[in-house]
């Protein structure tokens, strides 16, 4: 017997829509966020943190007493935060170049830990703020930092800054700035950024004494 029902539903499937294309992107009307870039530096807020807590004279001193003796744990600890951010890189270190150098890093930060200073020899902000920029026209599409090894033109907002060593070794800022203000030397070839300073001051100065004397 036929029912009321009959004829209005279909088993068939639907028909196809050759002109509909579906986009991967989107699932139950979710839209999926695009993949991120990659990225390998590390969030150094806490290093920053404590090195704010270091006077200008480079001796850590509690808030409460600007006249207190240096704190060597506060010292110690900066230099544990650096070696964690070079260990973290290493274990995901793209090459054993990479790996190699990172934890050559982390062997000369023991003896930092191990026997912290009561000054720091790191330079000022200033001379990172001075450090020459190298344009991103001047870039190639495999240069990349030492450290982080992420090719510079991967990111837009990337600061590349050339340091004044012999070597004119160039970093990521954001990945060398750590290292500069807690030991003041070139990641790579180890010389000493702060005393470069200082002997081009004392050189600015001399000149200006010797142009006093002769007017």
């Amino acid at each position: 017997m036929a029912t009321q029902y009959e004829g209005k539903f279909s088993t068939s499937p639907p028909p196809s829509h050759p002109n509909l294309t579906l986009d991967p992107t989107v699932e139950h009307n979710v839209q999926l966020t695009e993949p991120q870039s990659r990225s390998r530096r590390i969030n150094m807020d806490s290093f920053f943190s404590l090195l704010n807590r270091v006077s200008d004279s480079g001796t850590a001193t509690p808030h409460n007493n600007p006249h207190a003796t240096p704190t060597l744990p506060d010292m110690a600890n900066i230099f544990r935060l650096l070696q964690d951010q070079m260990q973290t890189l290493a274990t995901t270190a793209p090459t054993t170049e990479n790996r190699t150098f990172l934890m050559e890093l982390v062997d000369v930060l023991d003896q930092d830990i191990l026997d912290p200073p009561d000054r720091l020899q790191g330079v000022g902000q200033e001379f990172l703020d001075s450090l020459d920029r190298v344009s991103r026209k001047k870039l190639g599409e495999e240069d990349d930092c030492a450290i982080c090894k992420i090719p510079y033109l991967e990111d837009k907002y990337c600061l590349v800054v050339e340091l004044p060593c012999k070597g004119a070794h160039q970093f990521d800022l954001e990945c060398v700035g750590p290292w500069l203000r807690s030991k003041g030397t070139c990641p790579m070839c180890r010389e000493e950024m702060g005393k470069k300073k200082k002997v081009v001051v004392e050189e600015d100065e001399e000149e200006d004494d010797m142009d006093m004397i002769y007017a």
